[in-house]
């Protein structure tokens, strides 16, 4: 008998192959289209936010000026009660004496003695009637004098400088400070006269430790009103400006009398508003 042969295996169909992985360049390219797809995002993100930062900020410095121009047209008529300095100091006062108070009195300007008012133009700015706030070329002389001796001794401020550095900012000095000051500078020229200028600076400026503006300086220093103060007096005020803390504590001081002198001298000169 014969044997059976076993059936032949039947063939099945071969599986379908596994689809290809992509290339390696082109999976680079696809990363590199996704981050840079991000990182524009991402970049247009914070340029937007950085505009708007800097819409948002020259908002704010505009209201700024606008502040301070409504404060200086306002001052125009109305008499300022306070100043910014004025504020800085009675704080400084009162972390040593907390009753401490501010000694001012505000006259106008006819109650002023004209020697006083001769005596600052002649020591402060002498191109006071001739300038319309900023005087260039005393700020270069006072430069150039800087140079020479090696430290700041000159700041060619004048009067205007001053006045508007007094109501509204603050002592320390800084280039973002001095722009904010040329700024109000020019407001306040453009507002007042400069009879009003004159006015409210010797009413507000300081004339010793806590001694604020012509009237009190003139009860504080000689026991006179403002009105009464003669050359000698009103030179020897005017001398004291720079650092009238320092000449209140040194009223017998061989510079400040020499500088007296210098300034009474020059007085006549002088014609006031």
């Amino acid at each position: 008998m014969f044997k059976k042969r076993p059936p032949k295996p039947t063939t099945t169909a071969a599986a379908a192959p596994a689809a290809p992985a992509a290339p390696k360049p082109m999976a680079k390219a696809v990363a590199h289209a996704a981050n840079l797809s991000l990182s524009t995002s991402l970049g247009r993100q914070t340029l937007r936010m950085a505009g708007t930062l800097l819409t948002w900020g020259a908002v704010a410095i505009l209201l700024l000026q606008v502040w301070y121009f409504v404060h200086i047209g306002f001052w125009a008529v109305f008499n300022p009660t306070t100043t910014s300095f004025m504020r800085i100091r009675l704080d400084e006062l009162q972390q040593l004496e907390p009753d401490a108070t501010l000694r001012k009195q505000w006259v106008p300007y006819h109650k002023i003695s004209n020697s006083l008012k001769r005596a600052v133009i002649a020591s402060e700015d002498s191109n006071f009637m001739q300038h319309h706030g900023i005087d260039w070329p005393a700020i270069q002389k006072a430069m150039q004098r800087n140079q020479q001796r090696g430290r700041v001794t000159h700041g060619g401020s004048t009067i205007t400088q001053q006045l508007a550095k007094n109501l509204f900012l603050s002592p320390k000095r800084s280039y973002l400070r001095k722009g904010q000051e040329l700024v109000i500078t020019y407001m306040i020229e453009a507002l007042w006269s400069k009879r009003r200028i004159l006015e409210v600076y010797l009413n507000v400026v300081e004339w010793g430790n806590g001694v604020y503006g012509a009237q009190a300086a003139a009860q504080h220093h000689f026991g006179v009103p403002a009105h009464r103060l003669s050359p000698a007096q009103a030179a020897r005020l005017a001398a004291m400006l720079p650092a009238p803390r320092f000449f209140d504590r040194r009223p017998n001081s061989p510079y400040l009398a020499r500088k007296t002198q210098t300034i009474q001298a020059r007085m006549a000169q002088h014609s006031v508003p």
